[in-house]
């Protein structure tokens, strides 16, 4: 008998979402060289230990984020579990995506929000004209900051199963972490464009989810619901 088809269909539609969810990991990891040249970067702030190496460069925030790779999995288990204890349904499908929400979000946040290289704070709200400026890893960058949040906000909210709203809760997150860069100081430049690109990355990875919180977007994300008392 094929395993497979002994699956329910919620196991189904959580494998399926882990499937794709790897793949935009994969691609996510391809954006920034051969798998050789990874290892490397991640490696690097060993060879200079120092908090500053590890919680304020780029290779540092990816280290922490392969390391506590671990810790995400066993929090998406021990939300599963308890869930089905308390015999709340797409119990594995909520806890992965909450935890992937934040995993796959914060350290993109936790890197664009990390000092840059220009002098003072700059505002550019020309649209398109940084995107023309821009290499192929910094567009690739942009469209991956909330990607995370549009993939998978669709499957655990019901309220967000829309592209457009997702692109009005991308958007509006984007705004505010260009606004932070501009009030923190962190000599980076506040770019309209960045928005487009965070907003657009959003919009795509939700169409790309698109098949399996359509499935379930009527269905409640938090939980069964209690049995109406009926009247008197």
């Amino acid at each position: 008998m094929d395993h497979s088809t002994s699956l329910s269909a919620p196991a189904r539609r959580t494998r399926r979402i882990v499937i794709a969810g790897l793949a935009i990991l994969g691609a996510a990891i391809a954006a920034f060289g051969p798998f050789g040249t990874v290892l490397r970067m991640l490696s690097m702030p060993l060879r200079r230990p120092g908090w500053h190496v590890f919680f304020g460069t780029f290779n540092g925030v990816a280290l922490i984020t392969v390391a506590v790779l671990p810790l995400a999995a066993s929090t998406v288990w021990a939300l599963a579990r308890r869930r089905r204890a308390a015999g709340v349904t797409s119990a594995w499908r909520m806890s992965l995506a909450e935890v992937g929400i934040v995993y796959g979000t914060m350290p993109w946040v936790w890197i664009i929000m990390l000092p840059g290289d220009e002098a003072g704070a700059v505002v550019s709200l020309v649209p398109l004209r940084d995107l023309l400026a821009m290499d192929t890893g910094q567009v690739v960058g942009n469209l991956l900051v909330f990607a995370a949040l549009g993939f998978l906000a669709p499957l655990r909210f019901a309220a967000l199963a829309s592209v457009p709203r997702v692109l009005a809760l991308a958007a509006g997150c984007s705004v505010l972490v260009e606004t932070a860069q501009y009030v923190l100081r962190l000599d980076r430049v506040s770019s309209v464009d960045d928005v487009l690109l965070n907003t657009a990355g959003a919009g795509l990875a939700a169409l790309a989810s698109r098949r399996w919180w359509r499935a379930t977007a009527t269905a409640s994300s938090d939980g069964p619901r209690s049995a109406p008392v009926p009247g008197r």
